[in-house]
C-alpha cells in the first residue's frame, strides 16, 4: 500500500450527547458541514477528544456509522476511527466495523492496563489489527501522557517496516521533537507523522509537519490556518502572535478543569455537544459565567470556527 501523507487540518470532534447522556447522533451531519466550511480536511473520531475508552463498542460503532453516512459523498474529507487499545478483539471488530462503512484509516494506541513489555510487543498488537483490514491505513496514537507507555516512535516505526505494509504513520502527541524529526525523515520521509499538540504546531511546523489532528481546531480552526498562512509565507512574528493566541485560549482548558472545557467553547461558537461522561468533571453555572468573560478577554469572537453554517454548504 502506497502512503498518503495528509496535510491541513484535521479536528478531533467532540461525540455528541443528550443530557441523559445518550448519543446525539443527529447532529453529526451538521458538524461535519462546519468542519468543512472552516477549511478542516478530516475527523479524528472517538479519541480522547471524543470520549472513545468511555463508550460502548456498540457506540462507537454508531458513531462511526453517522461520519460514515455524513462524508460519504466527500472523498476528499478524511475520517479517522480511533479504535482503542485495552481489547485487541474489540479493536479489531471495529475496525473491521469502520472499514464497512467506508471511513479512511482506524488508529491504534497502547494497551494502557496490561502495557506491551517492549516495542516489538506493541509492533506486535499494531500488526494484529492492521492485518484485519489490510487495504485501509492504520495509524499509531502516540499519546503517552495518557497511556503511560512511552517508547520511541522511531524505535517503533523500525519494528514495523516491511512487516505492516499497511502502517501509515503515528498520530504523535507527545513533545519529544528530537524523536518527531527522526521519524519524519526516517526512511526519507516515508510515513505520514501527523501532529497532535495545538498548542506547539509552530514548533512541529518547523520541522517539517504537514498534517496535524487537534481537538481546539473544531473550534478554532481560522486562528490555525492564519498561523500556517504566516509560516509559510516566512512572516515567523505574526505566526508567533498566532501561536500565543492559541496558547493564551488552550491555558482556559487547564484553569476550568481539563477536556470538558473543549465543549464549552463549542457552545460557544453555537453548537451545543451537551456534557462530557463520568468521570470527567463539567463545568458548574458559576464556572460558565466566568469562562464566558474570558472568551471575551481572549477576543475569541475574532478567531473562532464560524457556525452557523452558510446556507450554500
Amino acid at each position: 500500500m502506497s502512503i498518503y501523507h495528509l496535510e491541513g487540518l484535521i479536528a478531533a470532534p467532540f461525540t455528541p450527547f443528550f443530557p441523559s447522556g445518550d448519543l446525539n447522533l443527529s447532529i453529526i451531519p451538521e458538524y461535519y458541514a462546519m468542519l468543512k466550511e472552516n477549511g478542516v480536511t478530516g475527523a479524528f473520531i472517538a479519541g480522547s477528544t471524543g470520549e472513545g475508552v468511555s463508550m460502548s463498542l456498540k457506540e462507537k460503532k454508531q458513531v462511526a456509522t453517522a461520519w460514515g453516512n455524513a462524508t460519504r459523498h466527500d472523498p476528499d474529507f478524511k475520517v479517522m476511527c480511533f479504535l482503542g487499545g485495552t481489547s485487541l478483539t474489540d479493536c479489531k471488530e471495529l475496525a473491521l466495523h469502520a472499514r464497512q462503512e467506508g471511513l479512511y484509516a482506524v488508529s491504534f494506541t497502547a494497551p494502557f492496563y496490561f502495557k506491551p513489555a517492549n516495542v516489538e510487543q506493541l509492533a506486535a498488537c499494531c500488526k494484529e489489527i492492521a492485518d484485519q483490514v489490510p487495504d485501509m491505513p492504520l495509524y499509531y496514537y502516540h499519546i503517552p501522557v495518557l497511556t503511560g507507555v512511552g517508547f520511541n516512535m522511531l524505535e517503533l516505526l523500525q519494528a514495523v517496516e516491511n512487516h505492516i505494509p499497511n502502517f501509515a504513520g503515528i498520530k504523535y502527541t507527545h513533545e519529544d521533537f528530537m524523536d518527531y524529526l527522526s521519524c519524519l525523515r526516517f526512511r526519507e520521509g516515508k510515513y505520514d507523522l501527523l501532529w497532535g499538540r495545538d498548542e506547539n504546531m509552530l514548533s512541529a511546523l518547523v520541522l517539517g509537519a504537514k498534517g496535524a489532528v487537534g481537538s481546539t481546531f473544531n473550534y478554532a480552526a481560522p486562528l490555525y490556518h492564519a498561523l500556517i498562512e504566516a509560516y509559510q509565507r516566512n512572516d515567523l512574528e505574526t505566526a508567533r502572535a498566532e501561536q500565543q493566541r492559541s496558547i493564551d485560549m488552550i491555558r482556559l482548558l487547564g484553569k476550568y478543569g481539563g477536556i470538558a472545557t473543549g465543549k464549552a467553547f463549542m457552545q460557544a461558537i453555537g453548537l451545543d455537544c451537551g456534557n462530557f461522561r463520568l468521570p470527567v468533571r463539567n463545568m458548574n453555572e458559576e464556572a460558565k459565567t466566568a469562562f464566558s468573560a474570558d472568551l471575551d478577554a481572549i477576543q475569541f469572537q475574532q478567531y473562532c470556527s464560524k457556525y452557523p453554517i452558510s446556507q450554500n454548504t
